[in-house]
């Protein structure tokens, strides 16, 4: 299914990775206690600004700021849409 979102400029939608549910001893972590999750799948890329081309693509997983980007739900999943600035590395 294709995503009907087509970010603008230089912006980048990305889907964010599970938060973990459980520690590595096997502790199970509640909701109120888990992390934001800061890495996650490129969905879909703007085209860039003229003097700027886009570094990142569809499919790459990347690392970005806790704060970075606006939430975004759309058909029952979580997006952040953010600037390719805000993404610290490519995994």
């Amino acid at each position: 299914m294709a995503l009907k979102i087509q970010p603008l400029s230089d912006r980048v939608l990305v889907q964010p990775q599970e938060a973990e549910t459980k520690t590595a001893s096997g502790l199970y972590i509640p909701d109120s206690a888990k992390e934001k999750p800061q890495q996650g799948k490129v969905v879909a890329v703007g085209k860039g600004k003229e003097d700027h081309k886009m570094t990142v693509k569809v499919g790459d997983v990347v690392l970005y700021g806790k704060y970075s980007g606006s939430e975004l739900k759309f058909d029952g999943k979580d997006y952040l849409i953010m600037r390719e600035d805000d993404i610290l590395a490519i995994i």
